[in-house]
């Protein structure tokens, strides 16, 4: 069956960005399933809020999202024949194909959400209910780093939605084990 809804966890540097837009993107421009990726990551600041932001929605968005220009550098270094323009070419094509949007703004979209272990079950159920007909939603989570006082690994939104969405047909859920960062990060977590 079509899959429809995914979580994928994992610890910090396991490549679950890296697979979800890999695999998106492999949607999108080779077998034109989308004709966009939605990209969103939940804001949780580990300092202090840095308050108002003026700018449009994707830049307002930009601070939060290196973990997708790290990996979208990732992706666009693995072919060495294409030549520095040949690379450029290709980060434009698939940058013109990946919008960032904020959580409250999502509707109706497939879209990936980075970071979802920092959603409450409510607004994890929010996000999925407002999916329209031939949606794919995407989250992405590590319960072990979850940045908000209020959520355990227990009652985070990623953890509500895995139970939930067990044993249905058009769900998948992905444990990546291996983390792929330096030996201080894998130390550490």
């Amino acid at each position: 069956p079509e899959i429809d809804f995914v979580t994928l966890l994992g610890q910090a540097g396991t490549g679950k960005t890296l697979l979800t837009l890999a695999a998106g993107l492999m949607l999108t421009l080779e077998f034109k399933v989308y004709s966009e990726i939605i990209m969103t990551r939940v804001t949780v600041p580990l300092g202090e809020d840095i308050g108002f932001l003026p700018g449009t929605e994707e830049e307002k968005m930009n601070p939060w999202m290196g973990a997708l220009e790290d990996n979208l550098d990732v992706l666009n270094k693995t072919d060495d024949e294409a030549g520095e323009w040949g690379r450029a070419a290709t980060r434009d094509l698939i940058r013109s194909r990946i919008k960032v949007k904020s959580l409250n703004f999502m509707r109706g979209r497939t879209f990936i959400i980075d970071e979802a272990q920092n959603l409450t079950p409510k607004q994890m159920k929010t996000m999925v209910t407002r999916a329209g007909p031939g949606t794919k939603v995407v989250c992405l989570g590590n319960i072990a780093q979850i940045d908000t006082p209020y959520l355990t690994e227990g009652s985070s939104g990623i953890t509500y939605a895995v139970d939930r969405f067990k044993g249905w047909p058009h769900g998948g859920h992905v444990m990546l084990a291996r983390g792929e960062r330096s030996r201080l990060a894998d130390f550490a977590s």
